[in-house]
């Protein structure tokens, strides 16, 4: 099981030696272009737990590092915005994240990270509240706000703000979960990119996944549809 551990942690490090592409060009995009990269974006970036809908309990927390590979709906538009030559048609996220169980059945969280293949830095914050706690018999049920910031792109500032519910039942080690909600995306133009509008895009957003305690180590795998992109996720760590 530590070989597992060691190698997911190898591919996390070395996806941040990936070349990296700048996000430069998006003054020559048109505006229905921009609107395009930034659903793309904003689908790619913003929040994922990556947990399941139960509570954490007062002593509970969850720590994991995580990678997130994203498949980009608009090529050509990121095709246009980069600088690089290189194909981009994809987006890996790696991220570390913190999640703790608080009084009253709520969870808190959040994460630092960065995409492995672009000059993009972002960090994530969320709030859960327990609707139903779950038990033996009945599953749980948690309500989750979320918001996230993205840095690291000098002609674009962006953030996401999500709220989704989900729904988990837990069975011996196995805990399966999905969930729906909404996302909103702010992307704003900066400087020489200021010709442009700014572009509120809303998308929908589905998810499923399932997590594997295992008492020393903690795996969840979630895959979920966020506007038209279609993302992966895997997360290692410890959950108590």
């Amino acid at each position: 099981m530590k070989r597992y551990l060691v190698i997911f942690f190898a591919l996390f490090s070395m996806t941040n030696l990936a070349s990296a592409r700048e996000i430069d060009l998006i003054q020559f995009l048109t505006q229905k272009q921009f609107e395009s990269l930034s659903e793309d974006l904003g689908a790619a970036l913003s929040y994922r737990s990556i947990t399941p809908a139960e509570h954490l309990g007062l002593t509970g927390f969850d720590l994991g590092a995580a990678i997130t590979y994203t498949e980009l709906e608009n090529f050509e538009e990121w095709q246009n915005a980069v600088s690089s030559s290189s194909d981009l048609d994809y987006v890996i996220a790696p991220k570390l994240y913190l999640h703790k169980g608080l009084p009253f059945g709520i969870d808190v969280g959040g994460f630092l990270g960065s995409s492995s293949n672009s000059d993009v830095d972002l960090f994530g914050v969320e709030v859960k509240y327990a609707l139903l706690k779950g038990g033996v018999a009945k599953p749980a049920i948690g309500l989750r706000a979320a918001y996230t910031q993205l840095d690291g792109i000098d002609q674009l500032e962006m953030d996401t703000a999500s709220l989704d519910i989900s729904i988990s039942k837990g069975f011996v080690m196995l805990t399966p979960y999905a969930g729906a909600g909404v996302v909103w995306v702010n992307a704003t133009p900066e400087k020489e990119a200021s010709i442009l509008d700014e572009e509120d895009p809303q998308l929908s957003k589905f998810f499923a996944g399932l997590n594997v305690n295992l008492a020393l180590l903690n795996l969840a795998f979630e895959a979920d549809k966020t506007g038209d992109s279609t993302s992966y996720s895997v997360k290692v760590g410890f959950r108590f």
